[in-house]
């Protein structure tokens, strides 16, 4: 697979949309006059989202708070010996996300939670030490797994995503296994992701009205959660 391009720095409005099958086949017939499909073309993204051993952080980002914070490792596609990883902070605060991230390798991963300085740009890597000191015993808590088609606007800063076939798993517990899960989603359905630094440019709005798509508080680590907690309950 080509070599991704990635941004190490964003600050921007996300707003997220739960689509049926036929909402899918609907906005992506009206975007092809107004925005691109990048040059990857579908793209299998893994993330694997660390936490304290009680959930603290999906905990707390599950009520729903005017701030919240999150730590997550990216691989795009299978990740091998070679392959890149990002080490991903995200931050939400009053509607606005804020991400920083470092391109790093798995040994480098495993050294930075177990105590030692991520590489990568010094502020950056300020940031994600001062998150893991903080909440201190971070581990491997959840897989989350999706099929991704990006779009972009030219001339713009708009951005829009749809992950198809979302999934989760929380054992085997790394990048490199499969890409294989649970499903998050009832079968067709997809996650739309809006993503822009300013306010959404009237067209957009229009044909999220047409096709009667309505904004949702949708977080796929959060729902892989509620899912499991529900098994346990269950069984209990």
């Amino acid at each position: 697979m080509s070599a991704v391009k990635t941004i190490d720095v964003m600050k921007r409005y996300e707003l997220k949309y739960v689509l049926t099958k036929e909402q899918v086949a609907y906005i992506k017939s009206r975007l092809i006059n107004h925005m691109e499909i990048d040059e990857y073309g579908r793209t299998s993204i893994a993330s694997l989202y660390y936490d304290t051993p009680d959930c603290r952080l999906i905990r707390a980002s599950i009520d729903n708070p005017e701030y919240k914070e999150k730590i997550r490792l990216r691989s795009y596609g299978l990740a091998t010996n070679n392959s890149p990883l990002f080490l991903e902070l995200k931050r939400k605060y009053d509607r606005i996300v804020y991400k920083r991230r470092v391109k790093t390798n798995q040994s480098q991963v495993d050294a930075f939670f177990s105590g030692k300085q991520i590489e990568g740009d010094k502020q950056i890597s300020k940031e994600i030490a001062y998150f893991r000191d903080y909440y201190k015993n971070l581990v491997p808590t959840c897989l989350i797994i999706y099929d991704r088609e990006a779009y972009f606007e030219k001339d713009g800063d708009l951005r829009l995503t749809i992950d198809f076939n979302p999934r989760y798993r929380m054992k085997d517990l790394n990048l490199s296994t499969s890409m294989e899960g649970i499903s998050l989603l009832n079968e067709g359905e997809a996650i739309l992701e809006i993503k822009v630094q300013e306010a959404m440019p009237l067209w957009l709005t229009h044909i999220l009205a047409e096709g009667n798509i309505k904004k949702s508080s949708f977080s796929k680590y959060g729902t892989a959660y509620k899912l499991e907690t529900s098994k346990m309950l269950a069984v209990a």
